[in-house]
């Protein structure tokens, strides 16, 4: 098989990570979980392999790519029921924001890796070197390391591999333990495409095992994850010299400017809040709006929130999904009665208790507000604790926890604002995401208040984009993050740039030892002669005709003498 699970039997005494059925709690499936201490093993494997890899030609690599692109459509039925039951996403939203940009990128790396990655000629400083040449090539690292989070299970690493493999290079990637299965699928994929055996390996863990690959010998590293743990990745990659794009999601920010199509952006925020449950990677997390628009904002998201069905996401009528676990929704819900407690308004999200204040009556100032439980079971029977419902909070602040760290749920804080440039500054001022969006029928003014978020994405008037612009970097941005990945960075990113200059083998470098005041006078007379001054170059051509000739001289003879 060309891409491969590293079991071998050190880590099978590890024993099983099994995989279950969000909707359910059924058992999915299981894979051996990789003793830390093979992981090494599984690196070096795929370095063996690597070298021949990494001597076929760029459109050879991309024809396996190509194939690849094939697998996924061919087991396009097959991966949504797995994705669906593994990560709690209903099989349209998975068509949408995994499988269509696993495909694309796969076509898109295949394509472009050619032309980007293919040596070429670039200039030499003719007056000096006048018949030097000189070229770029580009040389795979060796091998790829890839870290995956369960909010991007299948298209992001499956990008990641690609351009690893585009550029020459053996991969091992290393999926979220709760995406253990579509990291198998990945392997699949590839596995039908052709690939060299043991040139991509999978291994499978908790974060000891992500520890363990991040220090190994990885030629560059694609990491998804929390941001403090990407502290810890970007620190070890920084002492080993390792190129490193890291995604640490976060929750972004929605600019709503008041000559917006309210209508629209309200529709837009709800997909981009409440998609894969508020888990997906560049989920929307916190609205400003302009104060004009509002109450009107308000009463669209309202409407569009409430008519979101919660359930099984293999059920039809479903449209929201489970979250990762029970504790991710008590999370949840404890940051919305935080956030209550301190004087936001819940525009949509059911009490706990039935003879609680509904959702549109806001208690009075002199009652306890009612906590909050989004849990639809008593009128879904048979759902779970994981299960949470679109909420949406208006009136928060900076002081609240849901303004500051990330959610990871079906969960929108939204805050009027009185001027665009308030606007900019809490959305700078909160907790840092993967991009931003902002919404306007201005694009002259839209374009200028992207350039002054910080983030690695802003999209205008949509939001949630995923890596479907697999030709477009990913991540990133001026707060301290790591490169991003995809595009040209991420192929980039898996390759060594090498100049590499040739001079025929026989006659004088004129800039050689032994050196004289003929060398001088040659040296002022070039560089008088590129002065953009006429007057500049008209002296260093009567000047320097006979320095020059005689270095001419000097070059074509070999002389080593003065």
């Amino acid at each position: 098989m060309p891409a491969s699970t590293a079991a071998a039997a050190g880590a099978q005494d590890a024993g099983e990570l099994q995989t279950r059925d969000l909707a359910t709690g059924a058992v999915l499936g299981s894979v051996a979980r990789t003793v830390p201490a093979e992981v090494a093993s599984a690196v070096s494997g795929s370095a063996q392999v690597q070298p021949l890899w990494a001597q076929l030609r760029l459109e050879d690599r991309a024809r396996y790519l190509h194939r690849a692109a094939q697998a996924v459509i061919d087991e396009f039925d097959e991966l949504v029921e797995l994705l669906a039951r593994e990560q709690g996403r209903t099989p349209s939203e998975l068509a949408a924001v995994e499988l269509l940009p696993a495909i694309g990128a796969l076509r898109w790396t295949a394509g472009a890796a050619p032309r980007m990655l293919r040596g070429h000629r670039v200039a030499v400083q003719r007056a000096l070197f006048p018949i030097k040449r000189a070229r770029v090539e580009y040389e795979a690292v060796g091998v790829v390391g890839v870290i995956g989070a369960r909010g991007a299970p299948f298209a992001q690493p499956l990008a990641q591999v690609a351009a690893g493999l585009a550029a020459g290079n053996g991969v091992v990637l290393k999926p979220s333990a709760r995406a253990a299965l579509s990291g198998e699928r990945i392997a699949r994929v590839l596995t039908r495409a052709g690939l060299p055996e043991g040139l991509v390996r999978v291994v499978h863990g908790e974060a000891d095992v992500g520890r363990s690959l991040v220090e190994s010998e990885l030629g560059a590293l694609f990491f998804t994850g929390r941001p403090e743990t990407a502290a810890e990745v970007r620190a070890a990659c920084g002492q080993r010299g390792r190129p490193l794009a890291a995604d640490t999601g976060g929750g972004d920010a929605m600019l709503v400017l008041e000559d917006a199509n309210v209508a629209r952006a309200a529709r837009g925020a709800a997909w981009a809040g409440f998609a894969a449950s508020g888990q997906a990677r560049g989920s929307l997390e916190r609205i400003f709006v302009a104060r004009p628009v509002a109450e009107r904002f308000l009463a669209e998201l309202e409407e569009v929130a409430c008519a979101l069905s919660v359930g099984s996401p293999l059920d039809p009528a479903t449209q929201i999904g489970p979250l990762a676990s029970a504790d991710q929704a008590r999370r949840v819900d404890e940051l919305a009665n935080q956030a209550v407690g301190s004087g936001a308004r819940l525009v949509c999200g059911r009490p706990a208790a039935r003879d609680a204040p509904a959702p549109s009556d806001p208690p009075a100032p002199s009652d306890p507000p009612a906590p909050i439980d989004a849990s639809p079971a008593s009128d879904r029977p048979g759902l779970g604790p994981t299960f949470y419902r679109p909420t949406v909070l208006a009136d928060v602040t900076l002081s609240m926890r849901v303004m500051q760290e990330h959610i990871g749920g079906p969960m929108l804080a939204v805050a009027a604002v009185s001027s665009t440039a308030e606007a900019i500054e809490l959305a700078n001022r909160c907790a840092p995401g993967v991009g931003a969006s902002v919404w306007t029928s201005n694009p002259h003014q839209a374009a200028r208040i992207a350039r002054e978020l910080p983030t690695g994405v802003v999209c205008l008037n949509d939001h949630l984009i995923s890596p479907a612009v697999p030709s477009g970097p990913w991540g990133g941005g001026r707060r301290g993050a790591a490169g991003p990945s995809h595009g040209q960075a991420g192929l980039r990113m898996c390759s060594h740039e090498k100049l590499i200059t040739w001079d025929p083998p026989a006659g004088r470098v004129p800039w050689w030892f032994p050196t004289d005041a003929v060398t001088l006078d040659a040296g002022r007379a070039v560089i008088r002669l590129i002065s953009a001054r006429d007057s500049d170059r008209q002296r260093g051509l009567r000047e320097g005709v006979i320095p020059l000739a005689r270095m001419g001289m000097r070059a074509l003879r070999g002389d080593r003498r003065r």
